[in-house]
């Protein structure tokens, strides 16, 4: 079983990741984590923070020599603003001056107050920044590194800015060409464009990007109890991405629109069997059924406005304008390359899951005898 957290604030020293249950045995490539990180910052209509961070990841424990030891990983990204940061964020004694009063709508500001009890949101802002997921794309750059191994690949790309659509074939090269990770030279320009527009009137844009998990053989995952299923865990997954508002495993909505005779992928009796359309996502009964499994997100705008909103001060309940934090003017790119961490770390469980083995090479035969069944079936 695969146990992941995170920890850390966006300001602190750094954020972490922490994952149990990697095999020992397992050649993790540090080029292919960094790069990862680096794709997170990147996108038209980041924000200032992003000049400032060059993210790369110090492994903590876990591994030697590049290969994982079987024992717990604890991964670090350390935060180069800290410096700035350091009276503000000691967490002994802290200076006056970074104390926020005034929720913003649509981020965790007030909800935080109320769970936990702070007056000063300061205190959740700090844990509920999206800086908090480049520790998952640490983690999922790692266990990326586990999936190769199987022959499985992760992709992403941005498919919707606003209301500019590209809704053609997916190519790596022309992605990583795009800065909004949309491998289309005409749609990346619309959608520079709408990100211009919003920024000149202190506004915020949202989207959609698409995934898709290649190479899995049909079997991964389980219908004998609700929680193994594995669109539930990748939903699950997705979701918890900051500011992700909905999730679609194939064809999505259009499934409730349509005869089912226009809905369902018929069986092709080849070997491997195969299916002429996939608007089952490549999941059937919560398990993957050997098409690439394939999943759609969509990012609400960024909730810290600088024309700001209505807001009240939680310490006199007088009508306020909402804290103003630097930020993003769009994250959708950098929200992609979080979807694909994700991604990577749902299907890597349900694979640990069926495939407990202690070490990559009983796994990996494991896994191919499981493959081969598959194949031939």
């Amino acid at each position: 079983m695969l146990v992941f957290y995170t920890a850390g604030e966006s300001h602190g020293r750094g954020v972490f990741a922490f994952l149990d249950g990697v095999p020992a045995g397992l050649k993790v490539n540090k080029t292919v984590i960094d790069r990862d990180l680096s794709r997170r910052q990147k996108g038209h209509g980041r924000g200032g923070r992003m000049s400032i961070e060059q993210d790369r990841v110090d492994v903590l424990a876990g591994l030697r020599g590049g290969l994982t030891l079987g024992s717990p990983i604890l991964l670090a990204v350390w935060n180069a603003d800290h410096e700035n940061w350091k009276q503000l964020m000691d967490p002994w004694e802290i200076s006056k001056g970074a104390e926020l009063y005034t929720p913003r709508p649509g981020h965790a500001d007030l909800a935080g107050a109320a769970r936990f009890r702070h007056r000063d949101l300061r205190n959740v802002l700090e844990r509920a920044s999206a800086r908090e997921t480049a520790g998952r794309v640490a983690a999922g750059g790692l266990l990326r590194s586990f999936l190769a191994e199987l022959g499985i690949g992760v992709n992403s790309w941005v498919t919707r800015i606003g209301t500019v659509h590209y809704d053609g074939p997916f190519d790596k090269g022309a992605r990583d060409a795009s800065s909004v990770f949309c491998p289309d030279d005409l749609a990346t320009r619309e959608m520079e464009r709408a990100i211009d527009v919003a920024a000149s009137s202190g506004d915020s844009l949202g989207g959609e990007f698409a995934l898709a998990v290649e190479g899995m053989p049909a079997g991964i995952g389980s219908c004998t109890q609700w929680d193994q299923r594995l669109d539930a865990q990748l939903a699950m997954h997705l979701m918890s991405i900051p500011a992700i508002k909905a999730v679609q495993i194939g064809a999505g909505l259009a499934c409730g629109e349509l005869p089912g005779s226009r809905v369902h992928d018929p069986v092709l009796p080849t070997r491997p069997i195969s299916r002429p359309t996939n608007n089952a996502g490549g999941l059937e009964g919560g398990m993957t059924n050997g098409m690439p499994v394939v999943a759609r997100c969509t990012m609400k705008p960024i909730p810290t406005l600088l024309s700001g909103l209505p807001s009240v001060d939680l310490r006199n309940r007088s009508p306020a304008q909402a804290s103003y934090e630097r930020s993003d003017v769009c994250a959708v790119p950098a929200a992609s390359v979080v979807g694909e961490a994700m991604a990577i770390i749902a299907v890597s469980s349900a694979i640990l899951a069926g495939f407990a083995q202690p070490s990559m090479d009983a796994l990996k035969a494991a896994f191919e005898e499981h493959r081969r069944y598959w194949e031939c079936l």
